[in-house]
């Protein structure tokens, strides 16, 4: 199995994805980590507003399998979350990268982003 991995993303160890736009980042979890959870079927999400460290969790994933915790990949403040993907929590296993994603987060230090895994980095730590 070989996960698609895009090139424009960075990737914490633990999964999720961040797309950076100026000093904001879409977060979301990878491929790889919809595929191993299988069939999505509840999302948690935080209140916009709230203030997150990097590593902190910041929502709940429910399968069919287990449940796990997201993590914040970067510090900053909740500016939006995906509404979408809470009501139709299967979005996560059908468009991650997109429609799929959890939330915006306003960075407070842009600094931690680079410190994330490059896509090869991400591809070799998943076996892609």
């Amino acid at each position: 199995m070989s996960s698609q991995v895009p090139a424009d993303l960075r990737y914490a160890k633990s999964h999720e994805w961040v797309r950076l736009a100026g000093d904001v980042a879409t977060v979301g979890i990878t491929d790889h980590a919809q595929h191993e959870l299988t069939d999505v079927v509840f999302v948690e999400l935080p209140a916009a507003g709230r203030k997150v460290k990097a590593g902190e969790s910041i929502a709940v994933v429910e399968s069919v399998k287990t449940a796990s915790d997201i993590y914040s990949p970067v510090s900053g403040e909740i500016i939006a979350v995906n509404q979408a993907v809470a009501d139709n929590p299967g979005l996560v296993n059908s468009a991650p990268y997109a429609e799929g994603h959890f939330l915006q987060i306003r960075l407070s230090d842009p600094t931690e982003a680079a410190a994330l895994l490059s896509p090869a980095d991400y591809a070799k730590q998943i076996g892609a």
